[in-house]
């Protein structure tokens, strides 16, 4: 049973959005590089650390890779299991990546800020965070609202750029609407991204940034849980 569309769910998918760039702040600038939700950026950096180029970790990229796996892996399962006893998962879902999230800015809580050597503790991490990425990415996948998988902004961009007065798209009311949409997704990521490293920068320790964003998403969970509590079931 999927969370009912609309402006919650919206509203929901954006405000998660932002709490991935506050995530990847921390994982590129201070975990890595390494990326904990965007794993093509990972595929790619595990390639480059194999042909020795570029000075990057195998070892992060590794360390994210598996966490990922990990949290893909239990997030389908548990979020399957909820979802057929026809439970509304979405909150419990967001619930607990906060609580990953969390865990992982308590491993990360003596670590220095951008530019510290990378170690165990580091690796440690990166798998922890990069497993609650990879159950949002479970849960998003499952909500299927177009334009905000809440990961990445690529696509959101490319339609936002294709159905711009400067592409022949016709202009209607369904296609504005999704343009807010994804102007919204690609907003965020970089409101995300910004804050957080502006975060860094003023020598906010980055398990503070993590902590902050974990929540975010706890905050989201909240909001949105009291918002359905006036929305029809969900649909199956």
């Amino acid at each position: 049973m999927r969370p009912a569309p609309g402006v919650a769910l919206t509203t929901a998918m954006v405000a998660l959005t932002l709490t991935t760039g506050m995530v990847e702040a921390v994982s590129f600038l201070v975990l890595g590089p390494v990326f904990t939700a965007v794993q093509t950026g990972n595929l790619l950096f595990l390639g480059f650390a194999i042909a020795g180029e570029g000075g990057l970790s195998p070892t992060a990229a590794l360390a994210s890779l598996g966490g990922f796996a990990v949290g893909v892996v239990s997030g389908a399962r548990s979020e399957a299991r909820e979802e057929a006893g026809g439970h509304r998962w979405f909150v419990w879902a967001l619930v607990t990546e906060a609580v990953v999230l969390a865990a992982g800015a308590v491993v990360a809580w003596d670590l220095e800020g951008v530019g510290g050597a990378l170690t165990a503790r580091h690796y440690a991490v990166t798998a922890v965070v990069a497993a609650a990425m990879g159950a949002r990415n479970v849960t998003t996948m499952r909500v299927r609202v177009p334009d905000l998988p809440t990961t990445l902004a690529t696509r959101a961009m490319t339609a936002l750029l294709s159905g711009s007065p400067v592409a022949p798209a016709p202009r209607t009311s369904a296609v504005l609407k999704d343009q807010g949409r994804r102007a919204a997704s690609v907003g965020a990521m970089f409101v995300g991204g910004l804050l957080g490293a502006g975060m860094l920068h003023a020598a906010v320790r980055p398990a503070l940034v993590l902590l902050t964003a974990a929540v975010g998403v706890l905050a989201t969970a909240a909001a949105y849980a009291t918002r359905a509590h006036h929305l029809p079931p969900p649909r199956g």
